[in-house]
């Protein structure tokens, strides 16, 4: 008969009030490791044993056992899909409950890193939407965390704060300006960002918003104000100067999702300038992102991209500014009493964030964390 070690360890953590990510803060692994231990997928090694029965007060033996009989199946369950591309199976994803409802979030690696997740895909579902999920710990999945869809490059600095300060996770959600709101709307996630210009008045966001939320439940408060503008290669080896040079022939443009912010600017300023798409090449070329797009400078799968200072200063390639724009954060006002979302607002106005994000940003924070609507 098959052998398994039997584990204590969410009862016991749960019994002391200690959350995942603070123990694994005092052992010193990763909060995923944890959240496996529990799920009895990941045998810890005697040292990483010893350290949790020492933080957590209690024996070894009270923590692990021996255990004759075949290994518990995974939990499964089904979930909100939130992602611009079609997920596949297998893919990792952070998972969250907005409401009644369950979102997961696909995660990718980055170089060096397997990224962080709560569950796999297991099967994708009808509509592409929805799916069924491999989770890890379920009951984790919907303490302490708030999903915030958006574009924004600067979205982990502040994500790292807030848990860093309030142990409140923030899951990012990449999407356009325009599907983030929709996605706030149809009550998937619990923040989006938007930097959408209405190009008859040149106010920022307000009159998208009120257009997807005619009932007026909503609240915006400015998260910063960046610039946007042309991203090339160090030293700018192919002379790009302003929106007209991306006719030329010798230069290669990637482009944005239709319903990004970046999007629409671009299709004004070529409006502008009397250009026609064919005339740009790469223009039919599209990534999600300002961080997509300015990695495919960087790669030299491009020359050029239309991004913000932030993504360009990111990979350490050349910026010419073009326009100035306004990004906030949009809430439904029902969700902004929600104590972790108060929490969240607190960290807006701490003088570090602003600090971090006028540094590594380049952002301008003066209105960082002011009521707009």
């Amino acid at each position: 008969m098959k052998t398994k070690i039997k584990n204590q360890l969410a009862e016991v953590r749960k019994s002391r009030g200690i959350g995942a990510a603070d123990l694994a803060r005092l052992v010193s692994v990763s909060r995923q490791t944890i959240y496996a231990i529990e799920a009895e997928t990941y045998v810890p090694n005697t040292e990483l044993a010893l350290r949790l029965a020492q933080e957590l007060e209690v024996s070894v033996d009270e923590l692990f056992s021996l255990q004759d009989g075949s290994q518990r199946a995974p939990e499964s369950m089904a979930a909100d899909v939130l992602s611009a591309s079609a997920p596949a199976k297998g893919q990792p994803v952070r998972v969250c409950q907005v409401g009644s409802r369950w979102v997961s979030v696909p995660v990718s690696a980055t170089p060096y890193y397997m990224p962080e997740a709560d569950g796999i895909i297991e099967r994708t579902g009808r509509p592409s939407r929805r799916a069924d999920l491999v989770v890890f710990a379920r009951e984790e999945a919907a303490q302490k965390k708030l999903v915030l869809a958006g574009c924004d490059p600067a979205a982990s600095l502040l994500s790292h704060m807030v848990e860093k300060i309030t142990g409140i996770e923030i899951i990012p959600a990449a999407a356009s300006s325009r599907l983030a709101l929709s996605w706030l709307k149809e009550g998937r996630v619990h923040i989006a960002g938007t930097h959408l210009e209405d190009p008859r008045t040149g106010e920022f966001n307000l009159s998208f918003i009120r257009k997807e939320f005619p009932d007026k439940d909503f609240s915006v408060v400015t998260f910063a104000h960046w610039e946007e503008g042309l991203v090339v290669a160090p030293g700018n080896p192919k002379h790009v100067r302003k929106i007209e040079d991306l006719t030329r022939k010798t230069v290669r443009f990637v482009n944005r999702e239709p319903g990004s912010g970046s999007r629409a600017l671009l299709d004004r300023l070529m409006g502008t300038a009397g250009i026609d798409p064919s005339q740009v090449q790469g223009h039919s070329r599209v990534v999600h992102g300002h961080l997509a797009a300015a990695y495919c400078v960087v790669s030299r799968e491009a020359d050029v991209c239309l991004a913000t200072r932030s993504a360009a200063q990111t990979f350490g390639l050349d910026f010419i500014p073009l326009h100035s724009e306004r990004y906030d954060l949009v809430m439904r006002k029902r969700t902004t009493g929600l104590p972790a979302i108060q929490t969240f607002l607190d960290v807006l106005q701490r003088a570090t964030l602003r600090r971090k994000l006028e540094v590594l940003a380049g952002y301008d924070t003066s209105e960082t964390g002011s009521l707009v609507a």
